[in-house]
């Protein structure tokens, strides 16, 4: 266990109190400095959103300071602080009920809000995969190892950009904007995963480096808090697993179709999207095309529910300069 955390960098159980603890020390100015910066934070994620702008975006994201009562969450529970738990919770939840309202109000003051739910920095936060779920318990485990080291805080920036908290929310205001409650609630799932990870391996990792023996609390103790925290994992793994999957399905799905339009030149498939027994391809191609009922033979040999095709065909062909 010393290879994790030396002696000589551990920081002390009141350290991470102080740190994360709103209630502790200054509180006035804590309070100030993390409602300001969430503020601030949450006005650049949803501009960055709106505009698609990636670097915008990740300014936002080494911005936000809404890690600290996530982690403080995650400590209250290695400590068996209660108090600590409930203050981290609610204002957890205040600030994610901020962001939304600020992404809301910002999509209310587009010409057309639409146009926003096809850009890039929207979609990419709307149907988040298992994969992203492993790379937040990744990324957990590195800023807790972060926060309780002295000699590894400079890895915190990126830690913040790979967490991704703020943005996620700006989409889910944008999206309940813009009237697209479907694609909110994938964005939220994407926060959700992203916070119960970070909460899961950031208490993990200070129950394994000794700081709930330090406080004197017992495995009973924290019994029914780590139940809690697993059924949390499960509920935002669910639908993750589900969109894997219908990934999975639609990739088997569009490469069947690229098989059905080998012979007709300048055909190519724009995409597809899997939703329960419907398999929708959309494809750019000249008028002629061969007839669907063999596009519908080639899914139903690749997918084993054989969905219904619905073929969305747009006449024309890819010009490249």
């Amino acid at each position: 266990m010393q290879v994790l955390l030396p002696p000589s960098q551990r920081r002390t159980s009141e350290e991470l109190v102080e740190r994360l603890d709103l209630d502790v020390g200054d509180t006035k100015a804590k309070r100030s400095a993390f409602w300001i910066m969430l503020t601030l934070s949450s006005v650049i994620a949803v501009s960055g959103v709106i505009g698609d702008s990636t670097a915008t975006v990740i300014g936002a994201m080494i911005v936000a300071p809404l890690s600290l009562p996530i982690l403080g969450v995650a400590l209250g529970i290695a400590m068996g602080r209660v108090a600590l738990i409930a203050r981290s919770l609610l204002l957890v939840a205040a600030g994610v009920v901020l962001v939304i309202v600020i992404g809301y109000l910002f999509a209310q003051l587009l010409p057309n809000p639409t146009n926003v739910l096809a850009n890039s920095q929207v979609t990419g936060r709307t149907s988040p995969k298992l994969m992203d779920l492993t790379a937040a318990l990744a990324t957990g485990s590195v800023g807790v190892i972060a926060l309780i080291r002295r000699d590894v805080g400079d890895v915190l920036p990126g830690v913040a950009i790979a967490i991704s908290l703020v943005p996620p929310l700006g989409v889910v205001g944008v999206c309940l904007g813009s009237h697209a409650p479907g694609m909110a609630l994938g964005a939220f799932v994407l926060f959700a995963s992203n916070m119960v990870a970070m909460i899961v391996t950031a208490t993990v990792v200070l129950v394994v480096t000794g700081y709930a023996r330090e406080a004197g609390v017992g495995e009973a103790r924290r019994g029914r808090a780590y139940a809690v925290l697993a059924a949390a994992l499960v509920l935002v793994a669910v639908p993750m697993v589900a969109n894997s999957l219908s990934s999975l399905w639609a990739d088997r799905i569009a490469t069947a179709t690229r098989s059905w339009l080998d012979a007709v030149p300048g055909a190519e498939v724009r995409q597809v999207t899997v939703h329960s027994d419907t398999a929708t391809v959309e494809v750019l191609a000249p008028t002629d095309l061969p007839p669907i009922s063999e596009l519908q033979d080639r899914v139903n040999r690749v997918v084993p529910w054989n969905p219904r095709v619905v073929l969305v065909h747009t006449v024309g062909s890819r010009v490249d300069d």
